[in-house]
């Protein structure tokens, strides 16, 4: 099936009989909804019912979007990681209600040493800042080994902002560093090598923590808000707007709030440099919060291998499953002032959002790109595009959800 939109818009792919809601909405977020480049798939029962793909991977050269087009996918990747470590857990590599501590006994400084692996997975640990300043380079030798220590420290020495426990605040760059280092300390393997290994691979998922350079050439370029956006659209908001958006813009104006703290430190990949996500060196990073790069296929096939897992080799046990289909941590989340819930690092999102099934789990990424799982339907999605949306939950990632659940 090839439909057209606007001029360089040509999207190519397929749906089955039934799933022409999603094509249409796939074509609607290029006339409507400003879509530059993306990718949607989607398998129920494992079965391939969406594959779309259309736009461009750069303007300038308006080299068109293809099925197996990369980019990376924000916090999306934290989903790749807790998939990581519901892997893990399945196997019995590490117990979810033991202490952080029991596995890297240098965490247990300042009020840390009760903390369970459940706790800080499901971000009510109260470690949702990395106070230390920490800079690219930092970043780079802790996440390729060559010198982890001075991340280390930062996360060791750092104070819970509440009582462990306590209250939920989502960890948006602090996970991936505290997630990333337990794992090593608990199974002598980096989490990136571990789900290249254990599970990508075999799965033959396009998903990436850490971009091989011969990759490159499929990494489309990465389209951030401008300077436009954040005067017309975001600043209004800030200044008037009582939704999402309006609360959570106005925290990052308020010096030690907890979202900005969140969110500023390596200040080189914070709002002021979200576009140094669309470089080679970070993209090469194994950065477990924010530096997955994938195509649409790839994020659906790793929700499909979770959400209708093939009963003679699954990739998890049921058991394993169930423990993520219900809510572990639910309510107002002091980062992103909103609802929020969590199961062992997946989102479990209001239900009027993505998924209308209480069973869903997956995570979003800054800008759109969406992977989830529905074991009660057998769904398994994934869309990735390159053109960032300023909202916390994209229109563009909504309305495809929305369709998939139309068509079901």
């Amino acid at each position: 099936m090839r439909l057209r939109s606007r001029p360089l818009s040509l999207i190519g792919g397929h749906t089955e009989p039934g799933f022409g809601a999603v094509a249409d909405a796939f074509r609607q977020n290029f006339d409507d909804r400003d879509e530059v480049g993306a990718g949607v798939c989607v398998r129920v029962d494992g079965k391939v019912v969406v594959d779309l793909w259309g736009g461009v991977k750069d303007r300038e050269t308006a080299e068109p979007w293809t099925a197996d087009s990369l980019q990376v996918v924000f916090s999306a990747t934290k989903g790749l990681v807790a998939t990581a470590f519901l892997h893990l857990i399945d196997r019995g590599g590490i117990e979810l209600d033991a202490p952080v501590a029991q596995y890297w006994p240098g965490f247990a400084q300042h009020g840390k040493q009760d903390i369970t692996v459940r706790t800080l997975l499901n971000h009510r640990s109260g470690l949702s800042a990395i106070d230390s300043p920490l800079s690219l380079d930092d970043l780079e030798d802790w996440s390729t080994g060559r010198n982890p220590s001075k991340v280390v420290h930062a996360l060791e020495a750092q104070r819970p902002m509440w009582e462990p426990g306590t209250a939920q605040g989502y960890c948006g760059v602090s996970y991936g560093p505290y997630a990333a280092e337990l794992f090593q300390r608990a199974t002598g393997r980096t989490v990136a090598e571990y789900l290249h290994t254990e599970i990508t691979q075999p799965l033959g998922a396009d998903v990436f923590l850490g971009l091989p350079e011969s990759e490159e050439p499929r990494v489309s370029t990465l389209y951030t808000s401008g300077r436009r956006t954040f005067f017309r659209q975001i600043l209004p908001r800030v200044i008037a707007s009582r939704q999402v958006e309006g609360r959570l813009y106005r925290q990052f104006l308020r010096k030690n709030s907890p979202t900005r703290r969140a969110f500023s430190n390596p200040s080189e990949l914070g709002l002021k440099g979200v576009g140094n996500f669309g470089t080679r060196r970070v993209r090469s990073m194994a950065l477990p919060w924010a530096s997955g790069v994938a195509s649409a296929r790839g994020l659906s096939t790793v929700y499909s291998a979770l959400a209708a897992p093939d009963s003679e080799a699954p990739l998890v046990s049921a058991t394993a499953i169930d423990g993520v289909r219900k809510r572990q941590s639910w309510g107002w989340d002091k980062v992103l002032r909103k609802p929020m819930g969590f199961s062992q690092g997946y989102i479990k999102d209001e239900l009027h959002l993505f998924s209308p099934t209480p069973d869903t789990f997956g995570h979003p990424g800054a800008g759109g790109a969406l992977g989830f799982a529905d074991p009660a339907h057998g769904i398994g999605f994934g869309y990735v595009m390159n053109r960032m949306d300023f909202r916390l939950r994209s229109p563009r990632a909504l309305a495809l959800a929305r369709a998939v659940y139309s068509c079901i």
